[in-house]
């Protein structure tokens, strides 16, 4: 059969739409930055300017209620990129430490967004903060001991990362595994450089811009994993922002943060791929108020990192897990629009799918929920009748859109009391709240509804022991989970 070339050129043409048609994805993730630290979303007691945070609100639609997986940066990253919540995995508690003796978290078999996204046409590419675990080693395969005594070396120039985010799904990286380690840079799998940490927020910014620029030239859409070194500590604003808050460091910190945001936006406008580009920008947790000074900011300047929640990173309260969360997409997204539905990080997997229409095999994305019915539909409901937090100290809790039952007596993380002294303080072993009217988690009603109590008790029990929260064939956790840690 024959065709013309007037036919030919019509389907090239609609191909090329069809490609086109298919949005780039941008995924602003900060670190520990706090709730109640975007203005936008604390009108009354947030005192850090951020005005391009606010922008992207105006322009498209903040949650209210949504959640990390964790409220620590390891198994919020994971939860992220995997669709999945770490303590599944074989990390119970904490995060990620240590400079060369890790294996990658995600294993090497699992899916990930970038994986998936890369098999559908997108080109893929990590900036910032991995915190997943890899190994450095020499030039013989052998691993680097980067301990003398306590003190944390950084592995030297040429040193190579044999497992790190290149071998999860993403095409290019530039970044370093976790704050501990920062000065060590990382360029696909080498160290390249050791960079002083005050560089750091610019040198990503500087590098997410120039890829935006690059790839707008591109006929293929881009996936960018862009993790924030900020606001998390070591807190070293850049010499142009220091003092600029009058605040502190930490907010100063958190300004220069949103100028590298809107450093991002501004590059997607200037090349033309703002109206196709689906911008999430969110944090890994609440915000670390030792690291903070939290105390000195609310009292001598009024301002609340947590906004009205309780707690803070490392919690089981909501100032540990209930992040800012802002999505936009012109022309799809709704401007100025605000969600209260329940959501949680582990979304994003289910939501490139649905919007690239990719069928996500039975073993991967085992708690991950599409949101997009939720972007495009203001009567849309959240699919995540249940959300599963977690703390520092690997305690449980469980959310549905009224209820909020967790299994410690105290915060399960730094914030006072902590569970040793909630004990001696003789609170009781579990915590009931309702949200809708006790957002602030101030009265405990675990013993006026013991119905409620063993119905989400039973809830989380079969959460873990089914592998998943979405609906499918059952999975096995990675290791066995104990949702009570009564040893704790």
């Amino acid at each position: 059969m024959k065709f013309s070339k007037l036919y030919i050129l019509f389907v090239l043409i609609m191909a090329s739409v069809s490609a086109q048609e298919r949005p780039n994805i941008v995924y602003i993730i900060c670190d520990d930055l706090g709730y109640g630290d975007v203005q936008a979303l604390n009108r009354e007691n947030g005192k850090i300017p951020t005005p391009q945070m606010d922008k992207i609100a105006r322009a498209g639609m903040t949650f209210t209620d949504a959640h990390s997986g964790s409220s620590v940066c390891t198994p919020s990253r994971y939860g992220v990129l995997t669709g999945r919540y770490a303590w599944r995995s074989r990390l119970q508690e904490g995060v990620l430490r240590g400079g060369d003796e890790h294996e990658p978290l995600i294993a090497d078999q699992r899916l990930t967004v970038p994986a998936m996204l890369k098999k559908e046409g997108y080109h893929t590419a990590a900036m910032g903060k991995w915190h997943l675990g890899f190994n450095f080693e020499d030039e013989n395969g052998e691993p680097y001991v980067l301990y003398e005594g306590k003190k944390l070396l950084n592995a030297p120039i040429g040193a190579t990362v044999p497992d790190g985010p290149i071998t999860r799904g993403f095409e290019s990286y530039i970044g370093f595994h976790h704050s501990a380690t920062m000065e060590t840079v990382i360029k696909n799998n080498k160290v390249i450089d050791h960079m002083p940490p005050i560089r750091m927020l610019q040198f990503l910014g500087d590098h997410a811009t120039h890829y935006i620029a690059e790839e707008a030239t591109k006929k293929e859409p881009f996936f960018l994993y862009l993790a924030l070194n900020s606001p998390h500590s070591p807190v070293v604003p850049s010499e142009e922002w220091q003092g600029k808050s009058g605040m502190g460091a930490y907010a100063d910190f958190v300004m220069e943060t949103d100028d590298v945001v809107g450093r991002v936006m501004k590059a997607l406008e200037e090349n033309g791929i703002a109206e196709n580009t689906l911008v999430f920008f969110t944090s890994d947790n609440g915000c670390s108020y030792p690291v903070a000074k939290g105390q000195k900011l609310e009292k001598e300047y009024g301002h609340f990192p947590s906004a009205q929640f309780r707690g803070s990173k490392s919690d089981i309260w909501e100032g540990g897990h209930r992040v800012p969360f802002i999505v936009k997409w012109p022309g799809k997204i709704e401007a100025n629009a605000t969600n209260d539905e329940l959501i949680c990080l582990t979304s994003l997997m289910a939501t490139c799918a649905d919007i690239t229409g990719t069928s996500i095999p039975e073993e991967a994305a085992e708690d991950s929920y599409s949101i997009l019915p939720l972007l495009t539909n203001k009567r849309a409901k959240s699919e995540y009748e249940y959300v599963v937090h977690h703390s520092i100290n690997g305690k449980f809790s469980i959310r549905n859109r009224k209820w909020k039952l967790e299994l410690t007596p105290g915060s399960g993380g730094w914030t006072a009391p902590n569970d040793k002294k909630a004990r001696e303080m003789g609170l009781p072993e579990i915590q009931l709240y309702n949200m809708k009217k006790d957002e602030r988690e101030t009265y405990n009603v675990y013993a006026q509804h013991p119905r409620v109590v063993k119905k989400l008790t039973t809830e989380l029990k079969e959460i873990v022991e089914n592998g998943r929260t979405t609906d499918g064939k059952l999975q096995a956790n990675d290791v066995p989970v104990d949702i009570f840690k009564v040893g704790k």
